[in-house]
């Protein structure tokens, strides 16, 4: 049984998931969960031009991949046009909407005329009375209150109080006779029963005309809760020169959906100085008393520790299935199990999933290639007869687990009267090619013995065919 609290989140298909639409999907989302309700979506495609399929898709994809699964839809609103017909001619039949023949090039002179004389631009009513039947080009206005206020109870910003002298009689539905977005969505929260209308504050505007809307049509109005929008780090609103901003870009750049969704909530609501929340956690104390009234501050830089942390964190089965689609083809093929070794070597220190494909190369590839400067430095001829004693030992080391491989480094430096760093660096190079990796004997396990024999022997021989550099 549910609380009777209904949200949704009703976005365009005319693009991807940005991050402030994913944000607001994700307040809605909480919102509803914590209290026991019920979360819709609902696809906002009535602008038939620029709605596309793949934009569909992209976002159903994004909301899945955050986690953000939804209890009805998706709807789609152009299956909905004849309900958002049927309450056109209600409020036509009640007087209360009317057709009007104003041209775009008539509309555009009133508009000069208005600004010029320090009016608002607002449309000043010519067809109102005129009693007009539908034509070629009419338009359907709603017939908006000339006196009072109207008042909008927001449950972040407070009471914010509009005169209905300056809400014009606004387009309800156009001359091809698809609705206009303030009355679709007005009829459709209402049909819907949505009791919470939690959006972005570019909205603000818009809410008092729907407020009316949904009085004349004799619904109730739902609560309203307009978050704060998302700004860059030069305090203008975040777009794409302040880097990606759709959330399955997000994806491909190596980042979890715990990380970007702990880091979105964090943008605009707190709970005292806790920065990392479980899903969970974030259901069990979300509210909307604890949303900011200004605007939030995108920072690339803490979202990119959030996701160091969660990948951190994460079970190499989690890792392993985001990563399917970010390894080249050969990995791809290789052993499941042996990729996850892999994947729990470089966790620890890797921020992106990017970062973690990227230096895992060495794990895949038959033959290591060295660097330049790290070959020149540790695979040297002094270091020959290390190597070639090391695998030749190896080949019977029957513990080659980390602790046994430790064991047998110990007493191989020991009998050798040397110490660790004489061999620590030219075995790290000859087994991955590099200065920098994950410890050695981690590498070791990971790559098995086999591997291990073969690629010090590989460096064995790098090292005789390299002439001697003379002084």
């Amino acid at each position: 049984m549910t609380t009777g609290i209904r949200t949704r989140f009703a976005p365009s298909p005319t693009g991807y998931l940005h991050i402030g639409g994913a944000r607001t999907a994700l307040f809605s989302w909480l919102f509803a969960r914590h209290s026991d309700g019920e979360f819709v979506l609902r696809i906002e495609d009535t602008d038939q031009e620029r709605s596309t399929d793949e934009s569909t898709k992209a976002i159903l994809d994004a909301m899945t991949w955050l986690g953000l699964n939804w209890d009805e839809g998706p709807y789609f609103q152009a299956q909905r046009v004849d309900l958002h017909r049927q309450m056109v001619q209600k409020l036509i039949d009640e007087n209360k909407a009317y057709f009007c023949t104003c041209t775009q090039e008539e509309l555009e002179a009133k508009r000069k005329q208005a600004l010029a004389t320090g009016k608002k631009p607002k449309y000043d009513g010519t067809c109102r009375d005129r009693k007009l039947s539908k034509s070629s080009g009419s338009v359907v206005r709603f017939r908006g209150m000339e006196t009072g206020a109207t008042i909008v109870e927001d449950l972040i910003k407070g009471n914010i109080s509009f005169n209905n002298d300056e809400l014009d009689d606004l387009i309800i539905e156009r001359s091809d006779g698809y609705p206009t977005y303030n009355f679709a969505v007005v009829v459709d929260d209402a049909l819907m029963k949505i009791t919470h209308v939690i959006r972005g504050d570019d909205h603000v505007n818009n809410t008092p005309r729907q407020i009316l809307i949904y009085l004349a049509l004799g619904f109730d109005v739902p609560k309203f809760a307009h978050v704060p929008m998302i700004l860059g780090a030069d305090k203008a609103r975040l777009s794409k020169r302040h880097g990606a901003t759709s959330v399955m870009a997000y994806k491909e750049m190596g980042y979890l959906p715990e990380a970007l969704v702990n880091y979105l909530v964090r943008l605009g609501w707190a709970h005292g100085d806790q920065e990392i929340f479980s899903l969970p956690e974030l259901v069990n104390l979300f509210s909307l008393e604890s949303v900011g009234k200004s605007p939030a501050v995108f920072n690339p830089e803490k979202l990119l520790w959030l996701n160091a942390h969660y990948i951190r964190e994460a079970k190499p089965d989690t890792i392993y299935e985001e990563m399917k689609t970010l390894w080249p083809q050969s990995v791809s093929n290789a052993d499941s199990d042996f990729v996850r070794k892999v994947i729990a070597d470089l966790q620890p220190r890797s921020k992106t999933l990017v970062d973690l494909a990227a230096a895992a190369g060495f794990y895949f590839t038959e033959k290591v290639t060295y660097e330049e400067e790290a070959a020149r430095k540790f695979l040297t001829p002094e270091i020959a007869s290390h190597l070639t004693a090391i695998a030749a030992e190896l080949s019977s080391l029957e513990d080659f687990s980390k602790e046994g491989i430790e064991n047998f480094l110990q007493m191989f430096v020991q009998k050798r009267e040397i110490k660790f760093k004489v061999i620590a660096q030219p075995l790290r190079v000859a087994l991955t090619g590099k200065t920098v990796s994950p410890g050695i004997d981690e590498v070791m396990v990971t790559l098995g013995k086999n591997r291990v024999i073969k690629r010090i022997q590989d460096a064995q021989a790098y090292i005789c065919k390299t002439p001697i550099a003379k002084a």
